[in-house]
């Protein structure tokens, strides 16, 4: 069935719902806050960016098609504030769904956000994961 190198096809469900206590580089002043996320390179994802703000609600759902026999079982996520010229980083999460999916029932959780040096948080940020298995026809 489900090996620890290779997934089951199916479809990852990822909902970014919130944020909390966001810090960010600005010295002044809250967030504009949004979250780009990854399984590999093919499958990169963003959020909408909310204004002025480090407690935000996104509520955006995106879906990740897994074929089977691929491997990675973690997903990237970076929270960035936007700012007039580009963006800066406030951290980093990355989950492991190997568990989701071999447990096969969602996760709806709240993940610390590490800085640079992983020593700090940066906030928290609330997702919930799901994956549904493809049926075969």
């Amino acid at each position: 069935m489900f090996s620890s190198h290779n997934n089951p096809e199916g479809i990852l469900h990822v909902t970014i719902v919130e944020a909390r206590k966001l810090k960010g580089e600005d010295l002044i002043g809250k967030n504009d806050p949004y979250v780009e996320f990854w399984i590999d390179s093919k499958y990169k994802q963003r959020t909408k960016e909310l204004s002025n703000t480090n407690n935000p609600v996104f509520n955006q759902t995106f879906t990740f098609p897994l074929s089977q026999g691929s491997s990675d079982h973690k997903i990237h996520f970076t929270v960035l504030d936007k700012d007039l010229v580009g963006s800066d980083k406030i951290g980093e999460v990355t989950v492991d769904f190997a568990d989701i999916i071999q447990q096969n029932r969602p996760v709806d959780e709240w993940y610390k956000i590490t800085g640079k040096t992983g020593l700090r948080s940066h906030g928290e940020l609330r997702l919930a994961i799901s994956f549904v298995h493809q049926q075969p026809y």
